[in-house]
């Protein structure tokens, strides 16, 4: 069974011509479709092996393993929006915590999920890596308590990412 016309609609990358990735940081970019399912919860996971940002400072090229996990509430993420909302991140220079926080922010803001977390796990640069997380659940919901269990339990049991335990 198919998408309607009326579910698919404002989606302007999925199944069009354009593959290049976008020059720099673009939220705007990210597009969303209605959820078919959203009586019922269900997780839905992203992860990125290339994950490409710059260092602020040094504007040297700082690399991460990154994952997106979410429940949807109305919305979902379109994915090729997403990766070519990912690939602007490869000449912005921010710190890593600020890159996994502002993603974050974007796709609650653009998707309004149940739940959602960030983790990013950056390769060691000067014999140091940084391995940031972020999460949110939906105000005024149980979901605030799955953000509140999720990130006391989160570096109790790390996640294997990107070769690296």
């Amino acid at each position: 069974m198919g998408r309607s016309s009326g579910e698919l609609e404002g989606l302007t990358l999925l199944g069009g011509g354009q593959g290049a990735a976008v020059g720099s940081y673009d939220p705007s970019i990210l597009e969303a479709f209605v959820n078919k399912h959203p009586q019922r919860d269900y997780w839905v996971t992203f992860t990125c092996p290339e994950f490409t940002s710059l260092c602020p400072m040094t504007g040297q090229p700082d690399f991460a393993t990154l994952s997106i996990q979410y429940i949807p509430g109305e919305r979902l993420v379109e994915s090729k929006s997403l990766k070519l909302y990912l690939f602007g991140f490869r000449n912005h220079g921010d710190f890593h915590e600020d890159c996994i926080n502002i993603i974050l922010n974007d796709l609650v803001s653009l998707m309004a999920p149940r739940y959602i977390e960030v983790y990013g796990r950056f390769m060691p640069r000067g014999g140091i890596s940084i391995d940031p997380f972020c999460n949110y659940g939906q105000p005024d919901t149980p979901y605030v308590e799955l953000a509140h269990e999720r990130f006391k339990w989160h570096n109790l049991m790390p996640q294997r990412l990107g070769g690296r335990s």
